[in-house]
């Protein structure tokens, strides 16, 4: 009878450390190895909704369950050092970035971020910068930024342009051609505009980054082709980040890095792992039927 009742007590013990404490029973899992998964996040949010927005208790939960599930949080730095030259990163290498620069990452995101030291790249639009009030959703400020980077040394600041995150015609300014008066621009006039734009992204974060290299840029609304790849070369971007969800090596091209969607109020704790995964396993797939 005694044996009986201590293997139940020991049982119970068992599910309760299983159930509660689940970081150190996943925490050896290796999902992948030698690859990363980059989220992205754009607004988080308790009080506005959108399919974009997130509130605080989502993301913190999100993080939280990421950890329990072993995955492993990266810098910037790592992340390029890991694409350029190959240099070791954790297994189930996990790296967070918000597009768009909002203010709610200062006031919502960053608070969160640096209590669970968990390292993020924020890809500004550099124009609100300038006048952070007069967007849609208030936007950084230098102040902010700079701010963050001297409590916290895992917030990284880069390039999501500096005017083009708008649209003409429904076509994003980006890769498309503007028209003004019935005339169209030429393919040398639409190479200088990007180029143009992408040294002034990269001169007004370059004042706020301190010693980071600004070298990686966020293409707006996700629309980019070969064309513009070329052009943002030249002006010194050598990283590309896509809306194309997979999971990126080192043999993946360093100016179509794919991201996965985690910024929804509809992705629950738990499905991140579930999207990794699937991204994953649509990797392999892509990999063995070449």
């Amino acid at each position: 009878m005694k044996i009986w009742m201590m293997l139940k007590s020991m049982l119970i013990v068992l599910i309760v450390f299983v159930n509660f404490l689940p970081s150190f029973v996943s925490a050896n899992n290796v999902i992948y190895s030698k690859e990363v998964a980059v989220l992205v996040y754009h607004h988080v949010d308790d009080q506005v909704q959108g399919s974009v927005t997130i509130s605080t208790k989502l993301f913190e939960r999100q993080l939280e369950a990421m950890q329990r599930q072993g995955y492993q949080f990266i810098t910037m730095d790592q992340f390029k050092s890991f694409m350029s030259d190959g240099t070791n990163i954790p297994d189930n290498a996990v790296l967070v970035t918000f597009d768009d620069g909002y203010e709610s990452f200062y006031t919502n995101a960053y608070p969160i971020l640096k209590k669970m030291r968990i390292p993020a790249v924020n890809f500004v639009i550099t124009k609100d910068l300038d006048n952070p009030t007069g967007t849609p959703l208030p936007s950084l400020t230098r102040e902010e930024i700079k701010r963050m980077k001297k409590e916290y040394s895992g917030i990284d600041i880069q390039c999501h342009s500096d005017q083009m995150h708008a649209m003409r015609d429904g076509k994003p300014l980006l890769n498309n051609k503007i028209t003004n008066n019935g005339v169209t621009e030429t393919d040398d006039e639409l190479k200088q505009r990007i180029i143009k734009d992408t040294i002034a992204c990269v001169s007004k974060i370059r004042d706020v980054n301190g010693s980071k290299l600004v070298d990686s840029y966020a293409y707006p609304f996700g629309s980019y082709d070969d064309n513009t790849i070329t052009y943002l070369h030249e002006a010194g971007i050598k990283y590309g980040f896509t809306t194309k969800a997979g999971i990126t090596s080192v043999q993946t091209d360093s100016m179509q890095i794919p991201r996965i969607n985690a910024g929804s109020p509809f992705i629950k704790p738990h499905s991140i792992n579930n999207l990794i995964k699937q991204a994953n396993r649509h990797q392999l797939q892509s990999i063995t039927s070449k």
